[in-house]
């Protein structure tokens, strides 16, 4: 069985389908407290690194611009009528990015963002469970202490499988993950993408403002007791007990970009751009925190210590693309730099991008794929329905 690192808090087991009946260790305590997240700046054209900004503390919460969007005819033009077009100015830790590419994206290249931002935490309080402070408002004070980048890409709306009103997808494995996004088209977002597609231009910390509210978005939730060797086994009724996701499209927890329950509800799998320091090691990234109490639900902390195998009943993903209909590539930055076929990325997966592409054409015609087996009700989706 392939081992599996555990990140603050999050649980979980990194086994492939030939050895998934094989029960996990229980996780180990987390070994020190997460440094709390900063976020929130005004957006200004002429923006420098290091600069101090203020913001107005907001009388009202920002939930009055928060009305559901209308589709301008800019990002209509940019992206698929199922996408949203985010376009501006990220505040990235790398004092060395790489250079923009065709599409005006600049990948990180150096520790992870989340020391990019500074701000402070006005109150917080302590979770016992996880061993971690949380911040329930952030000063509108904020600091770039890194660099501005432009980013320009095109994000899934909501999480997998990107319906309103459908249930986020879970139990995928890094690779199947994108292998589904490389089905429809599109590809995993990268960590930098998630995290400015979450903060908006403002730089919030959460996708409504600076005061933390899990009525919003998804969580505060009691922790349970997964039963780890079940889990393990994807066994249908223990992923159902434990499942707390909240159909996609909560009116509360939406981005100044449009687009829906970046944190809380379900984590996501998002693509590393991290290739030095102490969040290098893996391809895989999780970001937005799940549904339980006293986890990291902001937009830009993540957690770098699960491999590509690690799979989990809140973990699900939403898919990136590039605009204006140019061709994406499905792979990561990590396995362009490795220069890695989507054939290497396929036999992992265990199944290829053309027959995950007649799987989801035939789930249109009948929900269940045809799948009778635990492997297919996995890349069907149809993990948690009954039998």
């Amino acid at each position: 069985m392939k081992l599996v690192s555990w990140g603050i808090f999050l649980l979980g087991v990194a086994v492939s389908f030939s050895s998934c009946a094989a029960a996990p260790k229980a996780p180990a305590p987390p070994a020190k407290t997460e440094k709390v997240s900063p976020a929130s700046a005004p957006k200004k054209a002429a923006a420098k690194s290091g600069e101090k900004k203020t913001v107005a503390a907001p009388v009202e919460p920002k939930e009055a611009k928060k009305s559901e969007p209308k589709e301008s005819k800019d990002e209509v033009a940019h992206c698929p009528p199922d996408m949203v077009y985010v376009e501006g100015d990220y505040c990235t830790a790398s004092s060395n990015p790489h250079e923009p590419d065709q599409f005006g994206n600049t990948p990180g290249g150096g520790q992870p963002d989340i020391e990019a931002v500074e701000r402070e935490c006005k109150r917080e309080w302590y979770a016992e469970q996880n061993k971690k402070r949380v911040c329930e408002e952030f000063s509108p004070e904020v600091t770039c202490k890194g660099k501005f980048v432009k980013k320009r890409f095109c994000i899934d709306r909501y999480e997998w499988p990107n319906k309103k009103g459908e249930n986020p997808e879970v139990m995928n494995r890094f690779h199947q993950a994108q292998i589904k996004c490389a089905a429809v088209g599109k590809r995993l977002c990268t960590e930098s993408e998630w995290t400015f597609a979450c903060e908006g231009p403002d730089m919030d910390p959460f996708p409504y403002g600076l005061t933390r509210d899990a009525t919003k978005c998804h969580g505060d939730e009691p922790w349970d007791s997964p039963n780890m060797k079940k889990v393990a086994a994807r066994d249908p009724e223990e992923l159902r007990r434990l499942y707390k996701a909240k159909p996609s499209g909560e009116t509360g927890c939406k981005s100044d970009f449009g687009v829906y329950d970046l944190p809380g509800n379900a984590d996501e799998i998002a693509a590393s751009e991290t290739f030095s320091g102490k969040g290098a090691h893996f391809d895989s990234v999780t970001t937005g925190g799940p549904w339980y109490k006293g986890v990291r639900n902001q937009c830009r902390p993540k957690i770098y210590t699960h491999d590509e195998g690690f799979y989990y009943y809140y973990l699900s993903f939403r898919c990136c693309a590039e605009p204006d209909g140019q061709e994406t590539d499905p792979r990561t930055p990590k396995q362009k730099r490795a220069g890695d076929t989507m054939k290497k990325v396929e036999r992992i997966a265990g199944i290829t991008v053309e027959e995950m592409r007649e799987l989801l054409e035939k789930k249109k015609t009948d929900p269940t794929c045809g799948c009778t087996t635990t492997r297919c009700r996995t890349y069907c989706g149809t993990l948690l329905e009954a039998e």
